[in-house]
């Protein structure tokens, strides 16, 4: 990166926004995981919360897997779908209906302990993107060059969960910098900082 604008206006996220959808055809598969993650919530779909989520992940977090022994094999699947079950109550309840806004220091117990548990099974990348996938507008997606950007560099996995407390501070006071904004009325911001992040990234901006 590193990312030369640490509080980015409504219009540097416009334009971020252009740019990432010229460049950045997987965008198609953020928008395919959003919603059949909320017709698994609404039980709209035969797919389970689990089943969504780890179909998903397989597409949207690939790179994760070429690293892994067995790749998706059932013993991963098992670990997402007993993630899922043990934590579905806290973070659909206790988050979905939440905005990045609301998150205080009351918040990072919890959060230290979901995302070191999700972390485990698919890495800090992972983590991040399921945990924002079921609840998109409180938890930020981040990668190890967007964390490295805001001097937040990944540790090995399991160790990075206070480290993605402060990228949740940091996406917080940003937020909140453009609460109010005819953006932030139509868009979730946390998606749209997202990509202001991963365009700095690749160097597109």
């Amino acid at each position: 990166m590193p990312v030369n604008n640490y509080h980015p206006s409504a219009e540097d996220l416009r334009q971020a926004h252009k740019i990432f959808l010229e460049k950045e055809p997987r965008d198609l598969f953020y928008r395919v995981a959003t919603e059949l993650i909320e017709l698994a919530i609404v039980g709209k779909t035969k797919l389970t919360l689990s089943d969504s989520l780890a179909v998903l992940l397989q597409t949207w977090n690939k790179a994760y897997y070429q690293f892994r022994p067995h790749h998706f094999d059932n013993k991963h699947f098992q670990e997402i779908n007993y993630l899922v079950q043990k934590y579905a109550e806290e973070l659909i309840t206790g988050f979905r209906n939440r905005s990045i806004l609301s998150f205080t220091d009351r918040d990072e117990d919890k959060v230290n302990r979901v995302f070191k548990a999700f972390e485990e099974v698919l890495g800090p990348t992972g983590a991040a993107k399921s945990l924002h996938l079921l609840a998109p507008r409180f938890f930020p997606l981040w990668d190890r060059k967007i964390a490295k950007g805001y001097g937040l560099a990944m540790r090995r996995t399991g160790m990075n969960a206070n480290r993605y407390c402060s990228f949740m501070n940091i996406a917080h006071i940003q937020s909140k910098k453009l609460q109010g904004t005819t953006l932030a009325q139509e868009n979730n911001l946390l998606k749209l900082l997202d990509e202001y992040n991963y365009c700095h990234s690749k160097g597109w901006i």
